[in-house]
């Protein structure tokens, strides 16, 4: 069976335009940075490491140190498709990633998207 696309894209290709889209929000990437490492347990090393190894987001989030449990709080839509519906779980973790980086570009509190209580 083939692997879904989403599967075989490289984090040091979406992760600049994460960075981009923060930044033309007025965001940064130290907030951009937080928001990976919250999410998957990486820190600047492991994350620098991942992304000088041009990891496919597959492994990635297969290699992920320690995937934040409060990621099942994460709610809502990413390309017309809510998060917390989608089944299959590496397309689910990648489409979290992308809804964390949406809230920071509208300008929601890292509180409120770190899911801090």
């Amino acid at each position: 069976m083939k692997k879904p696309r989403i599967y075989t894209i490289k984090i040091s290709d979406v992760y600049p335009a994460y960075i981009q889209k923060a930044e033309r929000k007025g965001r940064t990437k130290a907030e951009v940075d937080e928001i990976i490492f919250w999410l998957t347990g990486y820190n600047q090393e492991t994350f620098s490491q991942a992304l000088q190894e041009e990891l496919e987001l597959e492994k990635f989030f297969q290699q992920a140190p320690l995937f934040n449990p409060n990621a099942c709080l994460i709610k809502g839509v990413v390309c017309g498709v809510r998060v917390e519906d989608i089944e299959d779980e590496i397309t689910q973790k990648v489409r979290f990633l992308d809804k964390l980086i949406d809230e920071l570009a509208k300008g929601k509190a890292m509180e409120k998207i770190l899911r801090v209580a």
